[in-house]
């Protein structure tokens, strides 16, 4: 799959990205590689192929995880009470992207 320099100028401008025409070409060539790539895995028969184990999976004893348990959460006072600006139980904080 061919991706345009356009293309990655419509992404870089939605991530809010200032990128030089040669990362602008760069990337275009870059990710129209990967996206070959995954073309081609995309075109392997998978059919009987097992899932493989998953990080979620029973393991008994050796669980890593914890068991849920509700505990009091802090209130909106409490956690916005050593905020520098906050307003209506809300963080105020300065605008970061500006377009």
């Amino acid at each position: 799959m061919k991706l345009t320099e356009e293309r990655v100028r419509y992404v870089a401008g939605l991530a809010n990205l200032a990128l030089t025409e040669g990362e602008i070409h760069q990337y275009a060539h870059d990710l129209s590689d990967i996206l070959t790539h995954i073309d081609k895995l995309n075109e392997l028969n998978t059919d009987g192929v097992e899932p493989m184990a998953q990080v979620l999976f029973d393991s008994g004893e050796s669980s890593t995880l914890r068991e849920d348990e509700p505990h009091v959460s802090l209130s909106n006072a409490e956690a916005t009470g050593n905020a520098p600006v906050s307003s209506q139980g809300y963080f105020k904080v300065p605008r970061v992207i500006e377009r």
